[in-house]
């Protein structure tokens, strides 16, 4: 399909649709998945990475079992905003992933969200070695969840004005 700003996303996603959220690692991918209300990010099991062929069959078997109408990429940009080698490597992978699919896909600048999601964790009091198995998806789940508020503020504004948002 194509990549979307935030704001074209809901009317691009069909009814009773999810929207999952990704964290793009060099080992794992991090996934979670929203209800369909657009509200709540649910963080999945990572899919360990192996060649891109595998990665990509494994994603896609895993976000159409999650009924997945559009993906929430974290953009993981510099802290003075530039974009360094692991931003061209996930806009490489979305060029790729658009070949295979015809899901849109919304880039999210995830900036800290590893940190917030190991804040979390820990807030948790879960133990360093499980940390590290579900620091990926924790991350996918703050990415996501970043993306349903904005959504939702979107969504107020145009009640606010009196428009309809899709």
């Amino acid at each position: 399909m194509t990549v979307l700003a935030i704001e074209q996303l809901e009317s691009h996603v069909a009814d009773g649709k999810t929207l999952a959220g990704l964290d793009l690692g060099t080992k794992t991918i991090g996934i979670a998945i929203s209800d369909r209300g657009f509200s709540f990010a649910n963080p999945r099991a990572v899919l360990r990475r192996s060649k891109f062929t595998h990665d990509a069959q494994d994603l896609l078997k895993a976000l159409s079992t999650d009924n997945v109408g559009a993906i929430i990429i974290g953009l993981p940009v510099n802290m003075d905003g530039s974009e360094g080698p692991r931003a061209q490597a996930t806009r490489a992978f979305v060029r790729n992933m658009e070949k295979l699919t015809d899901l849109p896909f919304v880039f999210w600048d995830e900036r800290l969200s590893t940190v917030a999601a190991e804040r979390a964790l820990i807030g948790m009091d879960v133990s360093r070695q499980k940390r590290a198995e579900r620091i990926d998806s924790a991350a996918a789940a703050f990415i996501l969840q970043g993306a349903l508020d904005r959504l939702q503020g979107l969504r107020q504004d145009a009640d606010t004005e009196g428009k309809s948002f899709t």
